[in-house]
C-alpha cells in the first residue's frame, strides 16, 4: 500500500459529456462490486414516461455508433431534472431520458445505447488495468461550466447552466492556492475553458498547448499539477472532447496519447493520472444521484446544490494502483471536488475552497498496492488515421454549437489581454461592460481558427512578460523535480 506522499505529480484529463453507463456500463458483468449494465435484464424505470420504452443496449455488429447519440442530448439543468426525475420530481427514478431526448428530436433507441468495451479500447484497457470508479458523480445536475467550476473552485457559485451572465467568473481556484508553492500548468488544444476564471488571467504563462505536455513528460519536467483540456473545435482534425455527437474514438486516442506520455515519462514513478468526464451530457445512466453537501450559501434557480449530478466515468492510474473497482471508504461518493482535495492533501496546501470540498473523499485509496514500475501496458497502440476530407469539411462548415459559440465570445472578450491591457484594467472594463456581442464566427472552423489565434497571442504576451521577470519563488513544500 502507498499513500499520497509517494505522489509528486497529479495529472487530470477531463473529457466531455458522457455518463458512466454510456462509457463503462458493459465493461464487465454487473454485480455487487460493479454497478454496470452487463447481465442485468430488468430495468423498471427506463422510459417510464413514454410508451415506447427501450432497454439499455450495447452496440450490435455492423453498427457504427462512434457518433451516438446524435443529435446532442439535452444538458441544461431543466433537461437533467427531467432525465433524473421524469414526472415524479421528488423521486430520482432515472426514467426521463427517453422523454427528454424525444423532445430534442432524437430517437428513443439512440439515447439508451451504451458502448461496448472494444469500441473504446484505450479507456477500457486502462479501466481493467488500473482503478475504475463506479461511484464518481458529476458535482451537480448541471451543464458543463458549473461542473468544471467545481473541479477548479469547489463550487459553481450558484450557476446551473453555461451562461455569460456571471462572466468574468471571479471565484478562487486551486491553481491560485498552488501558485508560488507547487508548479502547475493547464494544457489545451484550442481554447481552455479554465480561461473563464478571471483569477487565472495573471498566470496565462502557465497555459500551454497540449504538445508541450508530451514534451514535459518526456523530459521528466511535469509540474506538480497538470490539467488537460481536449479539442473543442475542428481544424486539421476533428474535436476529441467526446461531446456528442463527436467521434468517441478520437477521444479514446487522446486518452492513449496522454497515458503513453505519462507511462514513458521519468515522472511515471511518482505520478497519479486521473481521467474523468465533466458531466453526463444527457447520456443514460441508471444510478440515482445521492444527496450532497452544499458548497456554499449561493442558491441556483430552484436548486440549492444539495444533490450530485449523474455518474460519470473515472479511471485512476499510477504505478501504485492495481486493478480494482474504486469506491470511497465512507458514504460520500467521489465528485470533482475530490480532485481538489487530493491535490491539497498531496502537497500540504491548507483549505478548503468550499464545504463540498471539505466533505469530499480524496483519491488516496487508488494507491492500493506496492510500487510496480511495470504496472499496466507499456504503451497503447494509437491507430494511424486521418479524417475523411468530406467529414472534415462538413465539421468545419457546420454552424457552431452552443458551447463553441460561448467559447468564442469569451475568447474575443479576452483579446485586449493579447495587447497592452492590464489584467486589472480589463477585469474592471468587463465588470462595468459585460459581454453583449452577437455571434462572432458562424461556422465551427472559422470560430476555432479565431479562438486559437487569440489564445496563442495572449500566451505569447504573457510568456514574454514572464521571461522579462526572472524572479522566482522557491519553496520547501513541493517534493517534485
Amino acid at each position: 500500500m502507498a499513500d499520497l506522499s509517494n505522489i509528486k505529480h497529479i495529472v487530470v484529463l477531463m473529457l466531455e459529456n458522457r455518463s458512466f453507463d454510456n462509457v463503462f456500463g458493459y465493461l464487465r458483468p454487473a454485480d455487487a462490486d460493479f454497478d454496470g449494465l452487463k447481465g442485468i435484464n430488468s430495468f423498471l424505470n427506463y422510459g417510464q414516461n413514454n410508451s415506447t420504452g427501450v432497454a439499455p443496449w450495447p452496440t450490435q455488429p455492423g453498427i457504427d455508433s462512434s457518433r451516438m447519440p446524435s443529435p446532442d442530448p439535452g444538458e441544461s439543468f431543466q433537461d437533467i431534472k427531467q432525465q433524473i426525475y421524469g414526472g415524479a420530481p421528488a423521486v430520482p427514478l432515472m426514467g426521463g431520458f427517453i422523454q427528454n431526448y424525444l423532445s430534442k428530436g432524437g430517437q428513443a433507441n439512440d439515447i439508451m445505447h451504451c458502448f461496448a468495451p472494444e469500441e473504446l479500447p484505450a479507456l477500457s484497457l486502462l479501466a481493467n488495468s488500473f482503478a475504475v470508479s463506479d461511484r464518481w458523480f458529476a458535482s451537480a445536475p448541471c451543464q458543463t461550466w458549473p461542473n468544471r467550476f467545481f473541479v477548479h473552485t469547489g463550487t459553481a457559485n450558484g450557476y446551473t447552466n453555461n451562461t455569460l451572465n456571471g462572466f468574468p467568473f471571479q471565484m478562487q481556484t486551486i491553481f491560485n492556492e498552488l501558485e508560488g508553492i507547487v508548479p502547475w500548468k493547464i494544457y489545451f488544444h484550442d481554447f481552455p475553458q479554465t480561461a473563464l476564471l478571471s483569477r487565472l488571467w495573471p498566470y496565462f504563462s502557465n497555459f500551454r498547448l497540449v504538445d508541450e505536455f508530451v514534451k514535459d513528460a518526456a523530459a521528466g519536467q511535469l509540474p506538480g499539477y497538470s490539467f488537460i483540456e481536449p479539442m473543442y473545435f475542428p481544424d486539421s482534425g476533428l474535436p476529441n472532447d467526446m461531446h456528442p455527437p463527436h467521434d468517441v474514438q478520437l477521444a479514446d486516442t487522446l486518452v492513449a496519447k496522454v497515458y503513453n506520455a505519462v507511462r514513458a515519462s521519468p515522472n511515471w514513478t511518482s505520478t497519479l493520472l486521473v481521467i474523468v468526464f465533466d458531466e453526463h451530457g444527457g447520456c443514460y445512466d441508471h444510478v440515482a444521484p445521492p444527496p450532497a453537501v452544499r458548497p456554499d450559501a449561493r442558491p441556483g434557480p430552484d436548486f440549492n446544490f444539495d444533490t450530485f449530478g449523474v455518474r460519470v466515468p473515472a479511471v485512476l492510474i499510477s504505478p501504485y494502483t492495481s486493478a480494482t473497482i474504486l469506491r470511497p471508504k465512507g458514504a460520500t461518493p467521489f465528485d470533482h471536488t475530490s480532485i481538489i482535495r487530493t491535490v491539497r492533501n498531496c502537497f500540504g496546501i491548507p483549505g478548503p475552497l468550499s464545504a463540498r470540498e471539505a466533505a469530499a473523499p480524496d483519491l488516496s485509496c487508488a494507491l492500493n498496492d506496492g510500487f510496480d514500475i511495470n504496472r499496466g501496458p507499456a504503451s497503447i497502440e494509437i491507430p494511424a488515421s486521418a479524417p475523411d476530407a468530406a467529414v472534415l469539411d462538413a465539421a468545419l462548415t457546420r454552424p457552431v454549437n452552443n458551447l463553441q459559440d460561448l467559447l468564442q465570445l469569451v475568447a474575443n472578450s479576452l483579446k485586449p489581454l493579447a495587447d497592452n491591457s492590464s489584467v486589472a484594467q480589463h477585469l474592471q472594463d468587463l465588470t462595468t461592460s459585460p459581454i453583449s456581442a452577437p455571434l462572432v464566427k458562424p461556422t465551427a472552423g472559422d470560430a476555432g481558427a479565431n479562438v486559437r489565434e487569440i489564445m496563442q497571442a495572449i500566451m505569447a504576451r504573457f510568456a514574454a512578460s514572464a521571461r522579462a521577470n526572472t524572479a522566482t519563488t522557491t519553496t520547501t513544500i513541493y517534493r517534485g523535480h
